[in-house]
């Protein structure tokens, strides 16, 4: 009887053992699966997705572009050669402009002429001198240090001249015996003006630094013609040149023109 309670106090204390142990080796259940570590940084909450950023504009260094400001002045070599090969024409026109803005230029031409006309009936020689001035509008965009020309411009002229009548011949109605031959005069009218505007069209090109050559065309209408005589008109104008229909003319000029620059401008850039 006394080895029998041994034994069974022995397995008792045996399996007492065992299941303390086996209590301390079962896992806990906890409130959080994740147990807080003191001094840990919490996480940021996560935020809504960022729009993607625009692609960055790189800076381009644009080269400042400066506008020459200055006088040009010249002489037409279509007036100066003539007499060359005209033995009835002698004159010298000199030309000349002064950038005023970026587009606009005051242009002016100053002259003096001596030409002999021959007319049906009429052979006579004018001398006098003239002045234009006006302006040019440059329509022509130029690129970077391009200085070029392509213009329309007005002018407002006046000359001073005088007549002198080398020879006429006399109008016969009746031509049966042939014409009238020519009359020797000499008789010359001084003090004679004229006025007139003048619509200008032209072009100018730089072929080297600071020289331009030139060619413009022109037309004409008188405002004021002082005649010589209710029997004799002018023929030719100084400046004006041939008169046809009345008060209406035409004309071209061929120049060779030297800048002479004053200042610069920088030129602003558009905004697009």
């Amino acid at each position: 009887m006394k080895h029998t309670l041994k034994y069974f106090f022995s397995i008792w204390l045996l399996m007492s053992l065992f299941l303390a142990q086996a209590q301390d080796t079962i896992p806990t259940k906890t409130s959080s699966p994740r147990t807080k570590i003191e001094g840990e940084i919490p996480e940021a909450p996560k935020q809504a997705s960022a729009k993607p950023l625009e692609a960055t504009k790189t800076d381009t260094i644009i080269p400042v572009k400066k506008d020459r400001y200055g006088l040009r002045v010249g002489v037409d070599l279509y007036k100066l050669t003539r007499g060359l090969y005209d033995s009835n024409y002698k004159g010298i026109e000199l030309v000349g402009d002064y950038r005023l803005t970026k587009k606009y230029y005051l242009a002016a031409e100053l002259g003096s002429e001596d030409k002999t006309t021959e007319d049906d009936r009429l052979n006579t020689t004018t001398k006098g001198t003239y002045i234009k001035a006006g302006f040019d509008y440059n329509a022509y965009e130029n690129w970077l240090d391009m200085e070029n020309i392509i213009s329309i411009g007005l002018r407002g002229g006046f000359s001073t001249f005088s007549q002198e009548l080398n020879s006429y011949k006399t109008y016969n109605p009746y031509p049966y015996w042939g014409e009238m031959p020519w009359k020797p005069s000499g008789e010359t009218f001084s003090g004679l003006t004229a006025s007139w505007l003048e619509v200008v069209a032209g072009v100018k090109v730089k072929i080297v630094n600071n020289l331009f050559v030139g060619f413009s065309l022109r037309m004409n209408v008188l405002i004021t013609d002082k005649k010589p005589s209710d029997n004799f008109e002018n023929l030719y104008i100084p400046g004006f040149n041939r008169t046809y229909a009345g008060n209406f003319g035409a004309g071209f000029n061929y120049t060779v023109t030297y800048f002479v620059p004053l200042y610069k401008k920088t030129v602003k850039p558009k905004n697009k």
